[in-house]
């Protein structure tokens, strides 16, 4: 009798110290890491993306992607006009989504006439442009970043490139590439 109490007591304290309980264990939470879009690059043209009539996605050798072989461009067309790119995800409780985005312009604008404003969108934050960029953003691909923060509820975070063209003050090109969001 007094072997099988000493096992009994054994298991019991094995069970305490390890915490392996056969029920009543919380499930682990999903990870706060990885990216979360499935057509970053546009290598799958406007797949998961809403995108504005005048929206192309591109494969040019003559102008080539970031990464990969296409990128999404508001084609300049020296008219008054906007266009909207824009995707949604979702964010779990206790993550920060962190978006990075590259652009690339081209120009033959001399005044700041045209412009690609990108915002974020957060469920229960204001929308909010975070980066206006015209003209003068230069013909090689540049990086920009933008961040959630975290929250202890999910959300959904909307990220929007909305360019606008005034006509008769040059043509202005704005590619975008590598749209990739990050949980972390």
């Amino acid at each position: 009798m007094k072997a099988l109490v000493t096992i009994v007591s054994a298991a019991a304290l094995l069970l305490l110290a390890t915490g392996s309980a056969s029920h009543g264990r919380p499930a682990a939470d999903a990870p706060c890491a990885g990216q979360i879009h499935i057509n970053p690059g546009f290598e799958r043209g406007t797949t998961d993306w809403t995108a504005g009539p005048r929206i192309v996605v591109l494969g040019d050798a003559a102008r080539p992607a970031h990464t990969g072989r296409a990128y999404a461009t508001f084609a300049g067309l020296d008219v008054t006009r906007s266009d909207l790119l824009r995707t949604t995800v979702t964010v779990p409780a206790d993550c920060d989504l962190t978006v990075r985005f590259w652009v690339r312009t081209t120009t033959t604008e001399t005044t700041r006439g045209d412009y690609l404003n990108v915002g974020l969108a957060v469920t229960g934050i204001p929308p909010k442009t975070r980066f206006s960029l015209a003209f003068d953003g230069g013909a090689q691909w540049r990086q920009y970043s933008m961040s959630s923060g975290t929250a202890t509820t999910e959300r959904t975070a909307t990220v929007s490139f909305l360019a606008s063209e005034t006509a008769g003050n040059g043509v202005t090109t704005f590619d975008v590439d590598d749209v990739t969001f990050t949980l972390g």
